[in-house]
């Protein structure tokens, strides 16, 4: 079984998670449903999807469930952007947001690359 914990994109997926939350409760109240719901349900697939892949004993389930987590992150690139357009953002907080989902995609994308290669 593998440790999620140990895991570079689990760690920062995890950060991103921490960031949507604290940033989207300063979204407005009308979006509570929309796309705050969304976000944070979006951000915290990607850090279950990496979990749920570790526990799987199969190198295969392991980059389903990995795939699965990368295209939550590029939704929640979109949904960032999206909110970022909308204003929702105080100050640079958008910008800071938008950079560390960037991050989380670059080190998921790298490390299921480097799984497939190991296949």
């Amino acid at each position: 079984m593998r440790d999620h914990t140990q895991l570079k994109a689990w760690q920062v997926a995890d950060d991103v998670v921490m960031a949507i939350y604290r940033t989207t409760k300063n979204f407005p109240r009308e979006e509570l449903f929309g796309l705050t719901s969304q976000m944070r349900r979006t951000a915290v697939s990607v850090t279950s999807n990496i979990v749920e892949g570790a526990a799987r004993s199969s190198r295969a389930d392991y980059i389903r469930f990995l795939d699965i987590g990368f295209a939550s992150a590029r939704e929640l690139e979109y949904q960032i952007f999206v909110s970022d357009r909308l204003g929702y953002f105080e100050g640079d907080s958008g910008l800071e947001l938008a950079g560390l989902a960037k991050e989380s995609c670059k080190i998921l994308h790298g490390l299921i690359a480097s799984l497939r290669r190991r296949s």
